[in-house]
This record gives structure tokens, C-alpha cells and sequence, in this order.
């Protein structure tokens, strides 16, 4: 048995000042435990995103009609609000393992010896994101979920995914300068990739915003355009991003390039023709609420596997950084 040793009081006085200098004095993680930490917090990132969808496609989204409260008179969810009141406030309660899921992250990564600066900024960006979109969540139940604020919630959810996948990648390399492992014109064509991908999923909140999967078994606003015609250009900008991918992979076969871009290159591929096929068959099919859930899941996995061909390029040394002080991580915790 190990004797747990005494906490004093000037102990306890420093966990309370300054807890996340005050464990990383005492824990040092292994790189796979920061790395496996990252993750979590992607994968929650996604979750998130599939979850809310599973509120919106079973007509829940004002199973809690009202916001922070489930009801007016009750903070949970009542049992006269059936199924829908469970299926919301569950999403709600998922929030804070979301919330668990990026303070682990935050926690390993200021535990992390030689200490990285840059993971810990990310591990809090994704922080103050999971914050804000909560509020948002909180502003679209109480606007009857007006379809330009569910487009912005569903936007602020890719955002925290791009954050929680940088972090992740920069959890396997180090500080130092970006060396670029491929010409600037790969760059260049990889970046029009990625800009054609944001449009891509900013049109398909659109689609859902005009569809007709409203969130709400009651009468629910919906963005007025036909929703089909949204449709044909959602899908002549998926064909643009599937054929920008494919190119790539050609180019970067040409040039020789290293085998980590091309990788991700043909990983982006292959879920870029199952979301499509996905999509085709969610179209003629009167979009049934299963494909539809799919459908979401695979834009997280096409935003992140973009995310990925665009990190491959590049490589970063490693380069010790000191730990910080008290005050220095106070002020890390308010950026």
C-alpha cells in the first residue's frame, strides 16, 4: 500500500487559486494519455452534433420548451412531457459530458511535461466554444427554433470540431516552425478544398433549414426557399469537393509526395463516396430520419477528414517551452 501523503492547508489554499498549476505539479501524463485526452474531446465534439440532430429529427426540439429550465416550474424534464421532453433534456445533460470530455483535455495537456502552451490555448478555445454554443442552443429553444439560429448553432458545432481536431493532430507533433512537406500549389489546391468544403456544409444548413424536418412537431419557421432546388446545389457542391479530392490524390501521386497526405488524401475519398451515397439515397427516398442522422455523421467525418488533409501537409519539431507561473496560467484561463 502506498500512503497517501497529507494535504496541508497550504495545499488546499493553492488547489483553490490555481487548480490546474496545482495538479500538474503533482500528475504528469504520458503523451498517449494527452493524446487519448484530445480525442475524447473530438469524439464528444461529434457526438454533440449527431445528438442534436436525433432532437431535431424526432421532433423534440422544443421538448423542453423553455431555457435554462426544462419547464417554467421545473428544471428536469416531467413525465407529462413524454418522450420528446427525455430526448431534449438528454441532449442538454450530454452538454456536460462534453464539458468533462474537454476539461480532461485541458487538464492533460497543462499536466504535460515538457509543458506546450499551444495545447492548452486549444484545450480552452474549445472551452469558451462549448460555452457559447450552449447559450446559443439555449437562444434557439426560446426563439422556437428559428431555422437561422439552428444554421448558426449547428456552425458554431463544426467550429468546435475543427478546434478539437487541430489539437488532436498537434497532440503528435511539436512547436516549432510548420515545415511544408509538399509546393505551394498542392497548398494552394488543398486550401480551395478547403474552402469548398465550408460552403458545402453552410448550404447543407440550408437544405435543412428549408427541408422538412423542421425540429418540432408543432408549426416551426423554415427558411423560405424550396428546399429541392437548395438540394441540387448542396449536391453540385459535393461533386466539386469529391472531384477536387480526387484530383489531389493524382497531384500528389505526381509530385512524389509523402505517404501521410496521400493517406489522408484517399481517407477523404472513401468517406466523401459513402456520404454521398448516403445523401443520393436520403433524396430519393423522401429523406427517412435514420439517413438523415447518417447524413450529419458523415459531414462531421468529411469536415474532419478535410481538416486532415490539410494538417499532412506540413510538420512541426518539437521545442520545449517553460511551464508557466501562477499568474501566467490565470491569464491563460481568461484568454
Amino acid at each position: 500500500m502506498v500512503r497517501v501523503p497529507n494535504v496541508t492547508r497550504a495545499d488546499a489554499v493553492a488547489a483553490v487559486r490555481n487548480p490546474l498549476a496545482f495538479i500538474a505539479e503533482r500528475w504528469t501524463p504520458t503523451s498517449r494519455t494527452v493524446r487519448r485526452a484530445a480525442l475524447a474531446a473530438l469524439v464528444m465534439a461529434v457526438a454533440i452534433v449527431v445528438t442534436g440532430g436525433a432532437v431535431r429529427l424526432t421532433g423534440s426540439g422544443l421538448g423542453c420548451p423553455t431555457w435554462p429550465k426544462c419547464t417554467d416550474d421545473s428544471l428536469t424534464t416531467t413525465s407529462a412531457m413524454g418522450v420528446h421532453g427525455v430526448i431534449e433534456f438528454g441532449n442538454r445533460m450530454l452538454t456536460y459530458v462534453l464539458c468533462a470530455a474537454v476539461g480532461w483535455a485541458i487538464v492533460a495537456a497543462r499536466s504535460r511535461k515538457p509543458f506546450r502552451r499551444s495545447l492548452t490555448r486549444l484545450g480552452w478555445a474549445q472551452f469558451w466554444i462549448v460555452m457559447s454554443n450552449a447559450v446559443l442552443g439555449g437562444v434557439v429553444v426560446l426563439v422556437g427554433l428559428n431555422p437561422y439560429t439552428v444554421a448558426a448553432h449547428f456552425l458554431l458545432s463544426t467550429a468546435l470540431i475543427a478546434v478539437a481536431t487541430l489539437m488532436w493532430r498537434r497532440t503528435g507533433e511539436g512547436d516549432g516552425p510548420p515545415r511544408p512537406l509538399v509546393g505551394k500549389p498542392v497548398q494552394q489546391m488543398v486550401w480551395v478544398l478547403v474552402a469548398a468544403t465550408v460552403l458545402l456544409i453552410a448550404v447543407g444548413t440550408v437544405v435543412t433549414g428549408a427541408g422538412p424536418h423542421a425540429g418540432d412537431s408543432s408549426e416551426v419557421e423554415r427558411i423560405p426557399l424550396d428546399w429541392e432546388n437548395v438540394t441540387k446545389v448542396h449536391a453540385v457542391l459535393a461533386w466539386i469537393v469529391v472531384t477536387l479530392a480526387f484530383a489531389l490524390w493524382f497531384v500528389l501521386k505526381a509530385v512524389d509526395a509523402p505517404r501521410g497526405p496521400l493517406d489522408r488524401t484517399r481517407d477523404l475519398f472513401l468517406v466523401l463516396l459513402g456520404q454521398g451515397v448516403i445523401g443520393y439515397v436520403q433524396y430519393f427516398t423522401d429523406l427517412p430520419e435514420v439517413l438523415v442522422g447518417l447524413h450529419m455523421f458523415g459531414s462531421c467525418l468529411v469536415w474532419i477528414g478535410v481538416l486532415r488533409v490539410l494538417l499532412s501537409l506540413r510538420e512541426r519539431p518539437e521545442i520545449l517551452a517553460e511551464v508557466p507561473g501562477p499568474a501566467t496560467e490565470s491569464t491563460l484561463t481568461r484568454a
